[in-house]
């Protein structure tokens, strides 16, 4: 079967509730790397990102900020536009779940699953967990709290629309069989186990008397949709869809589809949104990719923990492009990493500073010095970092090319080239660099850039990672 020549990617959207932080701004990193590799491979990708704009968390803290809900979600919404700048990001669509075409397209998916008797009406009391705005099961409770915000949830009871999801089980589980589906592989065991251990169907609407922001469900105006069943839907309203032509069948129908999210989300991402698409009788997504979590101090870096670290620090610290090899470097991709100050700090001097701008400078000054005209090829093997990005170790990818960083500084102590000033070993040197720069370009797409400039025009690079506190 030929490669297809389209590829879309999507990250979530995150809540509006508060700032952005580094762990989004490392899975949105890690889908701006995907994007721009598979764009250096030929084919045409649509990039997709956005924000979640409805539910009852954001309805609180807009009360609580005593601002118009509305007012309060734009407000947040530029904040995280403001990324695509900050980051160097290259999304070619940012999606608000309070646009009109994503509300009609959200409208259309529900009439269709009810049109295909996926949707019913019935009374329900059960525990209600205002962090994951969902009713909760016995096995999401740890000693009586959820497991994920450690919060004791509150007993509800209202009439609710449900998704009939128990009906789609053996689907599911026949989706999750293809081993590509999700990466890293545990986490489709994860969701396999948890079809497994038998699905409940779930409420996708709230009581409008007690949360008024969410879009309205048709046909009935005592209630708005759940959030989930609003905000996953964006993967597709972004597309055009329920126009089925044009980006939505170019990307969805007809190319390769790809989402980037959080480990906590495989239940989300993996079974209640395929399970909605085949409600209505959309393919479902290829493959999913769960990276891991920053923790800090051993806990899981979040709004509600208040232990995060903005991304707009650490450019004001340490630039566009180091903040972006900090976090696709030293962060795993699909496990934890616990992360401080210092051990930024630490990477920047040790990787950046010492590592590779110093090598830069080394290099270009010799070559300035001993050779008039360069006459460099750059070296083909990028075998490597194409296969570790197949596979999504972005990190492993950028520790590779740091490998070779580090075998030509070892080369250029054998050689020491400005005992022979031997033009063929400077050429060779710096085809290299230039190899070891165009490695870079989806990771730090600036200083490859740069790099690449200095050895065309044979001159020696303006500092191009400062000393911190220098």
């Amino acid at each position: 079967m030929s490669e297809k020549k389209s590829f879309y990617i999507t990250t979530t959207l995150p809540y509006v509730n508060a700032e952005p932080h580094i762990g989004f701004a490392l899975e949105i990193l890690q889908a701006d790397v995907l994007a721009r590799w598979n764009r250096e491979l030929g084919k045409e990708v649509f990039f997709n990102t956005g924000t979640d704009e409805h539910g009852q968390k954001i309805f609180e803290a807009a009360e609580k900020a005593g601002k118009d809900v509305q007012e309060y979600t734009d407000y947040y919404a530029e904040k995280f536009e403001e990324l695509k700048s900050a980051l160097s990001l290259t999304y070619n669509a940012f999606v608000r779940t309070t646009n009109e075409n994503h509300i009609k397209a959200v409208q259309e998916i529900w009439k269709r699953c009810k049109d295909n008797d996926d949707i019913y009406e019935k009374e329900f009391e059960g525990l209600y967990c205002v962090g994951c705005e969902r009713f909760l099961s016995q096995r999401d409770l740890i000693d009586g709290k959820c497991h994920i915000h450690q919060a004791e949830p509150q007993l509800l009871k209202e009439k609710n629309w449900f998704f009939k999801f128990k009906r789609y089980e053996e689907k599911l589980l026949k989706y999750l069989q293809n081993p590509e589906v999700i990466i890293p592989d545990w986490r489709r065991e994860e969701a396999i186990n948890f079809v497994r251990d038998g699905l409940e169907d779930f409420s996708i609407s709230r009581d409008k008397s007690r949360l008024s922001w969410g879009i309205p469900v048709p046909e009935d105006d005592t209630q708005v949709m759940y959030v989930w069943f609003d905000a996953l839907t964006s993967y597709i309203s972004t597309l055009g869809w329920p126009n089925e032509e044009e980006d939505f069948k170019k990307f969805w129908t007809e190319g390769s589809t790809l989402q980037v999210a959080g480990k906590d989300q495989v239940r989300f991402q993996s079974l209640m949104w395929q399970a909605m698409l085949m409600s209505v009788n959309v393919r479902n997504t290829d493959k999913i990719f769960y990276h891991g979590f920053i923790n800090s101090g051993g806990q899981k870096m979040s709004k509600l923990l208040g232990n995060v670290i903005s991304p707009y620090e650490l450019v004001e610290k340490y630039g566009t492009d180091a903040t972006r090899y900090l976090l696709l470097r030293h962060i795993h991709s699909t496990e934890d990493t616990d992360v401080t100050w210092e051990r930024l700090d630490e990477w920047y001097e040790s990787g950046l500073v010492n590592g590779l701008g110093n090598l830069v400078a080394r290099i270009m000054k010799l070559s300035e010095t001993y050779v008039d005209k360069l006459v460099f090829t750059p070296h083909q093997s990028h075998g490597t970092v194409q296969s570790l990005l197949t596979k999504f170790e972005i990190h492993k990818a950028l520790d590779h090319i740091w490998g070779e960083i580090a075998d030509l500084d070892v080369f250029i102590q054998n050689e020491k080239p400005w005992e022979s000033k031997d033009p063929e070993v400077l050429n060779d040197i710096v085809s290299r660099l230039y190899h070891i720069a165009h490695s870079l370009i989806v990771f730090m797409p600036e200083t490859a850039k740069r790099i690449e400039e200095c050895i065309e025009e044979n001159k020696k690079p303006e500092n191009l990672f400062p000393r911190l506190n220098a």
